[in-house]
């Protein structure tokens, strides 16, 4: 899509169609421009105009009422209400937690590997370490966590069919009511019972039913395949990198150099749907390419991992993973008004599985060539679907 320029036309899932925007630069005016909308049902006139069925694989990504899909003054009173339930105080207690979840996993992975049996990272310790941590940031019972994960599966597998998508949506739905319920019912403290306070606080400001479940399903999407992710995309990094490994164990970078410089390069969100323009945008005036206007009420894609990779931005090394890299600026956690709520729990589980997993087995390696490793398939998700390695 660089190749095409800063800006490039798409066809995304279901022949919709919508601008995918590269330049980190460009991006960066957009994500913090006025006449850029996220809300469908006023700025995108194919949503308004029926165009779009409930089949559609992005449905979820559109449909949702809640601070992802708002827009201006409304985006402000959901982010401030989901804010005092999403605390940082509330980030931080989970470290001990996370801690904990880390060690038990890579026990079950040391238990797996001891046999000679080769491991699926990503299945054993990238996936259940993000899903557990939200499951009990949401205070989800334990034996509802694997109906999570599946629903969770089904929203990012963008190249579902009709029936698989209405079904995926309908089960979310389920799920988060019972948690719900459950949570008027005995409250504890968790996301779910803060979400519902703000749901039943007494004010024009609170929270609507709808938008009290959709901030559920927006924290799933930002909480969990993300850091799924960023904890995959680092590993392997890592594991394709020995050199940089190397950098890290004697003393010339950090753990935390790793996951930023893998955040630049694999952005864990590829192309986050959808944005739409208010009015027509002349990117010229933004620093874009003279001539080239997006339309109102055209779609805009944010091309995160294109943009990570930009070689006017980075320079002509860009595709390389290099953690003494000086410039690791990126916007795999998005800019502006939308910069994601949850970036600070994603980096505190990366901090802290990374480091872990290296300390506990540092003769991993990966038990094939990198390059059958296959995508996740999504071009929403960026990662692997599987991660097979060797501990010893």
């Amino acid at each position: 899509m660089r190749e095409r320029g800063p800006v490039a036309r798409v066809e995304l899932p279901g022949a919709v169609g919508a601008f995918a925007v590269t330049s980190p630069a460009l991006l960066k005016r957009l994500l913090t421009d006025a006449r850029v909308s996220k809300d469908p049902r006023r700025h995108w006139p194919v949503w308004i105009n029926g165009e779009v069925s409930p089949d559609w694989p992005l449905f979820a990504w559109v449909a949702v009422q809640n601070m992802f899909t708002a827009y201006g003054g409304e985006h402000r009173r959901l982010r401030n209400l989901v804010s005092r339930a999403f605390t940082a105080r509330r980030t931080a207690a989970l470290r001990p937690r996370i801690e904990e979840i880390t060690e038990q996993l890579l026990d079950r992975v040391a238990e797996v590997g001891r046999r000679g049996e080769v491991v699926d990272l990503r299945e054993e310790f990238c996936y259940p370490l993000p899903i557990q941590v939200i499951s009990e940031l949401f205070g989800l019972p334990s034996d509802k966590a694997v109906d999570l994960r599946e629903v969770v599966d089904g929203l990012f597998h963008t190249s579902a069919g009709p029936d698989e998508v209405t079904a995926t949506y309908a089960r979310l739905y389920e799920v988060l009511g019972e948690l719900v319920a459950a949570k008027r019912e005995s409250p504890g403290d968790d996301l779910t019972t803060g979400l519902i306070a703000a749901r039943d606080d007494e004010g024009t400001a609170r929270l609507s039913e709808q938008e009290l479940l959709d901030t559920l399903v927006l924290m799933i999407g930002a909480g969990h395949e993300t850091t799924v992710n960023l904890i995959d995309n680092a590993a392997h990094a890592l594991l394709t990198h020995p050199e940089q490994l190397a950098h890290i164990r004697e003393g010339r970078a950090t753990w935390d150099d790793a996951i930023e410089e893998s955040l630049r390069a694999d952005a864990p969100v590829a192309n986050l749907p959808l944005r739409y323009a208010v009015e027509d945008i002349d990117l010229g005036e933004l620093g874009g390419p003279q001539g080239t206007v997006i339309p109102a009420g055209e779609a805009i894609l944010a091309a995160y991992a294109a943009a990570g990779r930009d070689a006017e931005r980075y320079g002509k090394d860009a595709d390389r993973f290099d953690v003494t890299r000086v410039d690791k600026e990126h916007l795999a956690f998005g800019y502006g008004v939308h910069h994601c709520l949850g970036a600070p729990l994603g980096r505190l589980e990366a901090r802290v599985a990374i480091p872990a997993l290296f300390d506990r087995f540092p003769g991993l390696t990966l038990a094939g060539p990198p390059e059958e490793l296959l995508p996740v398939e999504s071009f929403i998700s960026h990662g692997h679907r599987s991660l097979p390695v060797r501990l010893f």
